[in-house]
């Protein structure tokens, strides 16, 4: 049996409220009631339309806690990669990564559409849509081969404000 997808992620940051209330503005992520009775300095959480029991657990460590060399000087982690239906919800979430001061880059990939952020421990995070296999073309899996800036009202124009993502790719196409 094969591993067919991440489930969830599990953060260590300095503060889990803080940072809940983070993806909860952003993302529109809620909290669920996971933890056992008097446990604090926990959160788990589950993206908006999710499936998963819980799609991120976050662990406070405190406000000592330096900031992560992974990269840098460790290895680690780079950063995690979530997916939206839209292109409208694309441009959505980097209005609210950009009203959060944690909006650190948005680029055209060629067949995905990305959004760079940091939370506020500084963890970085990509946030894709991506081209649905039946508009694929030669020039954009091409162009997969190159980083370019993300012009996001060139590409609503293109594909649609609201053709759902990664029909053929990260999800099933319909039998219909």
């Amino acid at each position: 049996m094969a591993v067919h997808r991440l489930n969830h992620a599990v953060l260590y940051v300095r503060d889990a409220a803080r940072s809940a209330e983070f993806y909860r503005t952003v993302f529109g992520f809620e909290t669920i009631p996971m933890l056992p009775d008097g446990f604090a300095g926990a959160a788990f959480m589950k993206a908006p339309g999710s499936t998963n029991d819980h799609d991120l657990g976050l662990f406070s460590v405190g406000d000592r806690a330096g900031p992560s060399a992974a990269g840098r000087s460790t290895v680690g982690l780079y950063h995690l990669a979530w997916e939206v239906d839209t292109l409208d919800d694309l441009e959505r979430i980097q209005t609210a990564l950009a009203e959060a001061g944690a909006l650190a880059g948005a680029s055209d990939h060629g067949t995905t559409k990305s959004l760079y952020g940091k939370d506020p421990d500084g963890l970085e995070f990509e946030v894709v849509w991506l081209i649905p296999a039946d508009l694929l073309t030669e020039d954009a899996i091409e162009a997969r081969k190159s980083i370019r800036p993300l012009d996001l009202a060139r590409e609503k124009a293109r594909y649609g404000a609201g053709t759902p993502g990664g029909i053929g790719i990260s999800r099933v196409a319909s039998s219909a």
